[in-house]
């Protein structure tokens, strides 16, 4: 009867920690969107370039996350064994996030979140020309089709908003570069250590934009302070929201497999509809949620297939799945 028991217990704590693992990653998504209203709104009413904003955004994860990681871990914290490539991951990360910060200053942000949804594709074209990995013509096609969406999606603010509409599609493929690298990368560092360092490259990445972009004359990098303390609030939130949410996925996917949490980052354009209307009184129109929809099914399609080709390789190696399940 004693073995019984922990034979149950063994079994349900693989099935408690997906659960934990689903209910922090929805929470993650959901709460990830305030970041970006928060650079809309202070591109909008305070006035402040998305240059500034992206600047602030990586100085202040790193100011409000660094002082608990050291004290948690020390100098161990910046101990990488891949340095160079963590600091280009921030790089990368810093051109993602300021290419969509500039976005969002002009177009909706449910519109600016469905195109940028086309990062899956990518990711799995670039996995599938230069990782090797198997992508069968299932999953070229729904690659294929979901771009199509993304037309969809593209094509009416195209007309309104020019050049700007592709925006969203170069930030998912800095971003998807960004991913590249953290499979490229592999476990040579801890999840603690890449972020921690990807948040240093992107702070140095951003302070050389700015600096650039302000010489340039380009209103979309003007450096400035926050204009009233509200802004330095939100500019703190802002900095916090990305650092603790991001510490949140890095916590999901030690819980859960990619291949059970990857859907969940299509509930932002949940979060993200809602505040665009709550905030900004935008609302994707009827044919772009026909857009939304085929990105999305498109890429829960991808997801479903990189799921199944996980189990079908798992049980054509079952002893090795044991002894990496156990440890």
């Amino acid at each position: 009867m004693a073995s019984s028991s922990q034979e149950s217990a063994a079994m349900s704590e693989p099935h408690q920690n997906s659960l934990q693992g689903m209910a922090i990653m929805s929470g993650a998504m959901l709460i990830l969107p305030i970041m970006d209203a928060i650079a809309k709104y202070m591109a909008t009413f305070e006035a402040m370039s998305p240059g500034q904003v992206t600047f602030y955004r990586f100085f202040f994860q790193i100011a409000c996350t660094l002082p608990i990681l050291f004290a948690l871990f020390g100098l161990k914290a910046l101990s990488a064994q891949r340095p160079w490539m963590n600091l280009l991951r921030g790089a990368l990360h810093g051109g993602a996030s300021l290419l969509f910060f500039v976005a969002v200053k002009y177009m909706p942000l449910a519109d600016v979140f469905a195109i940028y949804f086309v990062e899956p594709f990518m990711l799995a074209a670039l996995s599938a020309l230069f990782l090797g990995e198997k992508v069968g013509w299932r999953r070229w096609t729904a690659i294929v089709v979901g771009f199509g969406g993304a037309m969809i999606v593209i094509q009416p603010s195209y007309e309104i908003f020019g050049l700007k509409a592709l925006l969203p599609v170069a930030c998912a493929f800095l971003f998807s570069l960004y991913l590249f690298l953290n499979r490229a990368i592999g476990e040579a560092d801890s999840p603690l250590t890449m972020q921690t360092m990807a948040g240093i490259g992107g702070t140095v990445f951003m302070a050389a934009a700015l600096f650039l972009g302000n010489s340039s004359g380009s209103a979309d990098f003007t450096v400035s302070l926050p204009s009233s303390s509200l802004g330095l609030v939100l500019l703190l939130a802002l900095g916090s929201i990305s650092g603790y949410a991001h510490m949140l996925i890095v916590r999901a996917f030690r819980l859960a497999p990619l291949s059970l949490l990857a859907p969940f980052q299509y509930f932002e354009i949940i979060s993200a509809t809602v505040l665009g209307y709550a905030l900004f009184n935008d609302f994707p129109s009827f044919s772009k949620w026909i857009g939304i929809f085929i990105i999305v099914a498109s890429g829960l399609f991808i997801i479903w297939r990189e799921r199944l080709q996980a189990q079908s390789l798992k049980s054509s190696r079952p002893g090795e799945y044991r002894v990496n399940s156990s440890s």
